[in-house]
């Protein structure tokens, strides 16, 4: 049996700012209702912002477990980075880990919610 993913769903308290900060990272579209936000991005299962009031941020890789961790490829990590930084996300690992100008390897970030996701050159 085929199995097809179709939408990723990610819990945030502040709904708003956390489909905000996705939308400006992947682009595309996004559809809202009251309770969820809908990001199209090209090549990508839709990604679905779910109010969670009582949402915690997790304290990885110091606390809590990360819930949830998205790899994304890119074809310039210096770039996509700074695309991250400006939409809200925070590095989670130290900024010296990769020159700032490399264009290859991967950086961890944290979205508003908290939740982790890796930025993987191509």
């Amino acid at each position: 049996m085929p199995l097809t993913l179709v939408s990723v769903i990610i819990d945030a308290a502040d709904l708003e700012t956390e489909s905000a900060f996705w939308h400006r990272l992947l682009t595309g579209s996004i559809t809202r209702t009251p309770t969820h936000h809908f990001i199209q991005a090209p090549g990508l299962p839709v990604i679905v912002v779910q109010s969670a009031p009582g949402h915690v941020a997790p304290h990885w890789p110091d606390g809590t477990s990360q819930q949830i961790h998205l790899d994304f490829g890119v074809e310039d990590l210096s770039t996509a980075d700074r695309t991250a930084l400006e939409s809200g996300a925070t590095r989670l690992r130290p900024s010296d880990d990769i020159p700032p100008a490399a264009r290859t390897g991967s950086r961890v970030y944290a979205s508003p919610a908290g939740h982790p996701f890796c930025l993987r050159s191509t």
